[in-house]
């Protein structure tokens, strides 16, 4: 079995409808298994401090989360071409398994969501790639030859699934499509790579 880690922060729902079809993707692949997470909001004008349990919605991710997963998924919405900070500041905490190797050749990939067609996303799953890369992390992204990434007509790259979000819009049935796609492709290389280490 492999387990693989959807980790992200939402501020309105998008990112977390995004996280939710990912997971549908890795529990498609027979011997894995997702486990949803968010962080908590981060104050801008002090330390912000939160129960370790949210009113609503996914649990709040911990370290150990991160170490113990065989692959991630890492979302955020776009916040001008990058991550928000909430996810930031999560990754910024994270010296400690970096310095131990914990996250090195695990496959992972990244989602984003934005409110505008041009708003940045591609920049985001690329800035949100380089702190995995750091942490010597296999990048997956999406191939050509799922064909909803011709066909989309909002979100979805080759980096990874985005999702144009906004008041009364529901994801495509393209960028559901993607989402599936990257957990089904998570799932697969994490237990690709699990059999590569037992041999």
């Amino acid at each position: 079995m492999v387990e693989i880690l959807i980790l992200y922060y939402s501020r309105y729902g998008s990112t977390t409808e995004m996280a939710n079809m990912i997971a549908r993707g890795v529990e498609e692949v027979q011997g894995a298994t997702a486990k949803v997470r968010t962080v908590p909001e981060v104050s801008p004008v002090c330390e912000a401090t939160a129960d370790s349990i949210p009113e609503s919605g996914h649990p709040y991710a911990s370290l150990d989360d991160l170490q113990n997963c065989d692959g991630l998924a890492l979302g955020s919405p776009t916040h001008f071409g990058n991550m928000a900070a909430p996810l930031k500041y999560f990754l910024d905490n994270t010296s400690g398994l970096w310095f131990s190797g914990a996250l090195t050749g695990k496959p992972a990939g990244v989602f984003t969501s934005t409110s505008s067609m041009h708003g940045g996303h591609e920049a985001t799953l690329i800035t949100m790639m380089l702190p995995l890369l750091h942490h010597g992390m296999v990048m997956v992204g999406i191939p050509s030859k799922e064909r909803a990434l011709m066909e989309t007509t909002s979100g979805g790259t080759p980096y990874g699934p985005s999702c144009l979000s906004g008041r009364d819009r529901e994801m495509s049935p393209e960028e559901k499509r993607l989402c599936l796609a990257l957990g089904t492709r998570l799932a697969k290389m994490a237990l690709a790579l699990k059999n590569i280490d037992a041999q």
